[in-house]
């Protein structure tokens, strides 16, 4: 099998990675058999039809910290602190997060950062904030910015706090959405569960490692795969085992769910309740242990996410969807459109 990253990119116009979300429910879904069959785009609401009694759908439950702040220099300097992690308070209980800094120097030699009132210094592993945790976690739901991914080329607006969350986020930790839980309305859920279609939550906290480029390389499995924390509690493990030990399937939304239940699934098809930490790699040539059906979003070309994709759906069969995509311009990436493997 050829493991070259150049055989896992694809063209698109501009135009089409989507800079605004068109609501929750009212996307388009491609449709795609897992044998490589017909596609067909739906309207988002219309998948509730494909899926049937004693199902189980697994989504994550992260949700998204407005991690971006932004500030000056006690000479005017413009910084950009982005938040990545939430540390142990500092010996006199201010808040301390591990973040990326812009321009690195800013906070250099005991330097000072203001953000409104706020003084941020750097202790050199992270940056400390004169604000106690819960001050500050108040102060970062006023002033935080939503990170949205880089290819979205305009400011965070206010609707972004709510259109980049999607209706299942509990709890906090996360930088980037699982975006293809973006697909699902509330009345979606609602009808699905009323047909018998159980759902069940898993969390993972997605990094800014999934926006990592794959450096260009003849072989793609020499890529160290960045690490992400995550959780699946004994409740829901046992809602997954259940579905599966009655025949029913597991449709795993968007690849953070995916490599969680892969990580957690041994060698029977069930999986084990745990947390810890996940840096798995999933790639074509991976036997997958329980996901049997996935929705997703469109990916970056040559990112680890669309090698995932390939690795569930074929290489060909994931270029011709996204080829068939494009050509029926659907919208691309975090706020756009999605496909649905099954």
């Amino acid at each position: 099998m050829n493991h070259n990253l150049t055989d896992y990119s694809f063209a698109f116009p501009q135009e089409l990675i989507a800079q605004e979300t068109a609501g929750k429910g009212k996307t388009k879904i491609l449709h795609c058999q897992k044998n490589g069959g017909d596609l067909q785009v739906l309207e988002s609401r219309q998948i509730t039809a494909l899926f049937n009694a004693g199902d189980c759908i697994v989504v994550n439950n992260t949700q998204v910290i407005p991690a971006r702040l932004f500030g000056k220099t006690k000479y005017g300097g413009k910084v950009e602190i982005f938040l990545l992690k939430e540390l142990e308070p500092a010996a006199d209980n201010t808040a301390r997060w591990q973040a990326w800094v812009r321009p690195g120097k800013a906070l250099e030699n005991g330097k000072e950062v203001f953000i409104s009132k706020i003084k941020c210094k750097s202790d050199g592993l992270a940056v400390n904030f004169s604000i106690s945790n819960a001050e500050f976690h108040s102060f970062l739901a006023e002033q935080g910015q939503v990170p949205l991914p880089p290819y979205i080329k305009r400011d965070a607006l206010q609707s972004d706090k709510s259109s980049y969350q999607t209706i299942f986020a509990k709890y906090a930790g996360a930088v980037a959405a699982p975006t293809a839980s973006l697909h699902f309305s509330e009345s979606m859920v609602e009808e699905l569960k009323s047909k018998g279609v159980r759902f069940a939550e898993i969390t993972l906290h997605v990094g800014p490692g999934t926006f990592e480029n794959i450096k260009e390389s003849e072989d793609f499995r020499k890529h160290k795969m960045h690490s992400e924390e995550y959780e699946l509690s004994e409740e829901n493990a046992n809602i997954i085992n259940e579905c599966k030990k009655n025949g029913g399937r597991i449709i795993c939304v968007g690849t953070t769910s995916t490599r969680v239940l892969e990580t957690v699934a041994n060698t029977h098809g069930y999986v084990n309740a745990g947390k810890g930490i996940t840096n798995i790699f999933i790639y074509p040539g991976f036997e997958f242990k329980i996901t049997n059906a996935l929705l997703t979003n469109f990916h970056w070309p040559k990112s680890s996410l669309i090698l995932l994709v390939s690795a569930f759906y074929g290489r060909e069969n994931t270029l011709n969807a996204y080829k068939y995509a494009v050509e029926n311009k659907m919208k691309l990436f975090s706020y756009g459109d999605g496909m649905l493997v099954l």
